[in-house]
């Protein structure tokens, strides 16, 4: 078990065991990271060039159909993209 994982179970018990109040504060605190974490999203995608924000969406839609490259095969094909 991940520390990740470890961490996330005894959430659940807390989570299991609080009151109304408690689990009002948590689903706060969660969806204000949330909306912060879609807020940094945003203006990362807005900083790329708009050629390479339409290459991604390509690529996207492209995936979505079932096509495109595993992982391992776009770092077999393209290595001095990862240091190898």
């Amino acid at each position: 078990m991940t520390a990740t994982e470890a961490l996330r179970k005894e959430v659940k018990q807390y989570i299991d065991q609080a009151d109304d109040r408690s689990l009002r504060i948590v689903k706060a605190i969660l969806k204000k990271e949330q909306e912060e974490e879609e807020d940094i999203e945003d203006e990362d995608w807005d900083k790329l060039p708009r050629e390479f924000q339409i290459l991604l969406e390509e690529a996207i839609k492209e995936t979505d159909a079932g096509g495109g490259m595993l992982y391992e095969e776009v770092v077999a094909k393209y290595p001095q993209w990862f240091g190898k």
